[in-house]
C-alpha cells in the first residue's frame, strides 16, 4: 500500500461529512479533486469503504475502522509538527472556536494578525446557529465563542468586544417614504426569518411580539446569506445585522427601512467557560483579543458610525 497523508486528510474528512462536495469545501479543494483522491485511496483496498445509496453517500463499516486509523495517524503526525515548532520557540497547538453565523463577518478581523504572527497555530472554527454555538461550549469542545446575547443556561467569562445593529431592512424595489414605517404597512409586508435557534431569529420574535405586531406571510430560510438573497430578489423584508450587509446597503441592493424601535443594539461577545483550563494557545489569543481589539474595532469597522 502507498496511500498518502493527503489521502487520509481527505478520506477522514469525508468521513466527517458524509459528504465529497462537503469535505472539498471544508478543505479548500475542487469536488473533482476530491474524488479523484478517493477514487486512488480505495483503489488501495479490495473492501469498500464507502457506498452510494439513493444518491446519498455512506461509510462502510470497514471505512469506519480506517477512518479511526487515519484520524490516530493525522493526530501523530500534527504532534509532530507541533513539537518540531515548540523546540524552535514558537506558539503551537490549536485554537477552536464556534460562532454563530453573523458573526463571520466579525471574527476573522480578530485572528488574523494573531494567526499570522504564530504560523505553528492551526485554527479551527465553525460557522453555525446560536443554539448549536452554546451546545459545543457547553459540551467543551471549544476554546471559544462569539455571540451576541449571552447564554443563560451556562455560566460563561466573556469580553465585549463590538456593537451589533439589527435593522428592518427591504431591497432596492421598495418605495422610500418620509419618516418612520407605520404599523399597518409594516404588518402588510412579507417578513423572512432564519431558522429556529438563531440568535437573529429570536431577537426579531422579541420586536415583534413585544409592540404587538401581526405577521401577514413568514419564510424561512437557514442563513443569513440566504435571507439577504432573498430580499434583494424581492422576496420579502427581514430584520437583519447591519454587519452582514455592508456592501450591499452601499451598491443600493438593499436599503434600511426605518422603524421605530429599532435598531435592535447588542454586542458582540468572546465568551469561554469559567472552568476552562485555557491552554497556551486560548490564553495567548485571549491575551491578544484584549488588547488589540480597540485598535481592530477602529480600523476595521469605524464605518459602523454611519447607521
Amino acid at each position: 500500500m502507498n496511500y498518502t497523508l493527503h489521502q487520509l486528510k481527505i478520506f477522514f474528512k469525508i468521513s466527517e461529512t458524509k459528504s465529497i462536495t462537503k469535505a472539498a469545501e471544508e478543505l479548500f479543494l475542487t469536488q473533482p479533486a476530491v474524488s479523484i483522491q478517493l477514487k486512488n485511496f480505495q483503489e488501495q483496498f479490495s473492501i469498500p469503504l464507502t457506498e452510494v445509496v439513493g444518491r446519498k453517500l455512506f461509510i462502510t463499516d470497514f471505512g469506519r475502522e480506517i477512518a479511526k486509523a487515519a484520524e490516530k495517524i493525522l493526530n501523530e503526525v500534527d504532534a509532530i509538527n507541533y513539537r518540531t515548532l515548540a523546540y524552535a520557540g514558537e506558539l503551537t497547538g490549536r485554537l477552536k472556536i464556534s460562532v454563530v453565523s453573523t458573526a463571520k463577518y466579525v471574527m476573522p478581523y480578530f485572528l488574523a494578525e494573531f494567526i499570522r504572527e504564530h504560523k505553528g497555530v492551526d485554527l479551527i472554527m465553525d460557522v453555525t446557529n446560536k443554539s448549536k454555538v452554546v451546545e459545543s461550549l457547553e459540551g467543551n469542545e471549544v476554546d471559544f465563542a462569539m455571540v451576541s446575547v449571552l447564554p443563560k443556561q451556562i455560566k460563561t467569562e466573556s469580553v465585549e468586544l463590538m456593537q451589533n445593529k439589527l435593522f428592518f431592512v427591504g431591497g432596492a424595489q421598495h418605495e422610500k417614504s418620509e419618516g418612520t414605517l407605520k404599523k399597518e404597512q409594516f404588518e402588510e409586508l412579507p417578513l423572512i426569518y432564519r431558522e429556529q435557534g438563531s440568535a437573529t431569529r429570536n431577537a426579531m420574535e422579541n420586536f415583534i411580539a413585544n409592540n404587538k405586531l401581526s405577521v401577514r406571510k413568514k419564510i424561512e430560510l437557514t442563513s443569513n446569506e440566504a435571507v439577504k438573497q432573498a430580499i434583494v430578489a424581492g422576496l420579502g423584508y427581514s430584520i437583519m445585522p447591519l454587519i452582514g450587509i455592508k456592501n450591499e446597503l452601499r451598491t443600493g441592493e438593499l436599503q434600511i427601512i426605518p422603524v421605530a424601535g429599532l435598531p435592535l443594539v447588542t454586542n458582540w461577545n468572546l465568551v469561554w467557560l469559567p472552568s476552562k483550563n485555557l491552554s497556551p494557545v486560548a490564553q495567548s489569543f485571549l491575551d491578544h483579543v484584549t488588547t488589540t481589539k480597540d485598535a481592530i474595532i477602529q480600523q476595521k469597522f469605524r464605518w459602523f458610525e454611519e447607521y
